[in-house]
């Protein structure tokens, strides 16, 4: 193989390999989905985090308590859980705080209630 050949090969090459890592490295992050465990218990709440990126953001909510609750954020609210049930929301979380509580009356004010932050 001559020396221009090989050159013309050798370029080739490389501009075959430069196209991939551009494609594969100039190509836009998924956006990940955060999911933030929620323990009901009586008269409380336990996060699994209290801060997420921004935007769509999944709860799973699981009732440990006696009680019947659910878990209301950004508008958006589980049915109400027995002792043992769990319930998936997902929202639109906005930057800065979201307000989250339990709507069983009397919950909020006995301490199920917090906010949790976009950032």
């Amino acid at each position: 193989m001559t020396v221009r050949r090989l050159s013309v090969v050798l370029a080739v090459v490389a501009t075959a390999v430069g196209i991939t890592a551009s494609s594969v490295l100039g190509a836009p992050a998924r956006a990940q989905a955060t999911t933030v465990k929620v323990t009901a218990f009586d008269l409380g709440f336990k996060l699994s985090t209290k801060r997420a990126k921004a935007g769509k953001v999944t709860f799973k909510v699981t009732n440990t308590g006696q009680l019947m609750h659910d878990f209301s954020i950004a508008g958006k609210k589980t049915p109400l859980r027995r002792h043992g049930k769990s319930a998936t929301l997902t929202v639109t979380l906005k930057k800065g705080k979201n307000a989250y509580k339990c709507t069983v009356a009397g919950h909020a004010a006995g301490g199920m209630k917090g906010t949790f932050s976009g950032t």
